[in-house]
């Protein structure tokens, strides 16, 4: 894909990962809808970053889990009709299973799951009946899951279930969808761990590492601007790790 002037929309936005995933798009020429939910200060600087830096942005707030708001980021007249979805928006909390209630596993599912399940639905219905030329794709999906969907962890039940089942969903989705839609997933390791974090479990999740780190933001977003721009892989996780699941 030409990548130049294509409108993105990338949700959760304010977060360090979908803020490094939409400076890199726009880095790679596309215009930015970048997408959140509460944190309007955190998209902001990622908005200014991408102008500062030559590029279209404009932030846009809306509850994924509402569906009425979710079409709000297809409908934005500064820009063209958007060609490119990052469903990057999630939230990562800890439960041990006596601490599972059905009001926080609906939550974990409603946002990481079912939210960007029915934003790629919305995405595809504006696309409808936009011809494929000369056998190539017309737009790209990627979803941003984790490999606690590949190799679960204790305490984590729900959202481990909920990246499994969204990295299900986008090899349903990319059967479906082909060949107008490619639809992939980047499965993040261990991710810039925080500075006031446990120093032991640190050392004890680089010891299982084979490239003795963590990533960064900026090296996930690298992998998502290498699925939007490429026409022929679909149905694909891409696990940026560092060797964490072989």
């Amino acid at each position: 894909m030409e990548t130049e002037s294509i409108t993105a929309v990338v949700t959760g936005a304010s977060g360090r990962v979908g803020g490094a995933v939409a400076v890199a798009l726009a880095g790679a020429g596309c215009r930015c809808i970048c997408h959140y939910h509460s944190n309007k200060d955190a998209v902001t600087k990622t908005v200014e970053k991408i102008i500062s830096e030559g590029g279209n942005a404009i932030a846009l707030q809306a509850d994924l889990t509402n569906p009425d708001e979710i079409n709000r980021l297809f409908q934005c007249p500064e820009f063209a009709p958007p060609r490119i979805l990052i469903n990057s928006a999630a939230i990562f909390k800890r439960a041990s299973i006596p601490d599972i209630t059905p009001e926080n596993a609906r939550q974990m599912l409603d946002t990481n799951l079912i939210a960007p399940v029915m934003t790629s639905a919305a995405f595809a219905q504006t696309l409808k009946g936009i011809q494929v030329k000369n056998n190539l794709p017309v737009a790209k999906i990627v979803n941003l899951v984790d490999i606690g969907g590949i190799r679960p962890w204790a305490n984590y039940t729900m959202y481990c279930a909920s990246k499994a089942g969204l990295i299900a969903a986008t090899k349903s989705m990319a059967k479906e969808l082909a060949p107008e839609i490619c639809v992939n997933a980047v499965a993040p390791g261990v991710v810039s761990w925080p500075d006031d974090g446990d120093k032991a479990e640190y050392d004890r999740q680089v010891s299982m590492i084979p490239m003795q780190r963590t990533g960064t933001p900026e090296e996930i977003a690298a992998a998502v601007v290498f699925l939007v721009k490429n026409d022929y892989i679909t149905g694909q996780v891409l696990n940026v790790d560092g060797g964490r699941c072989i």
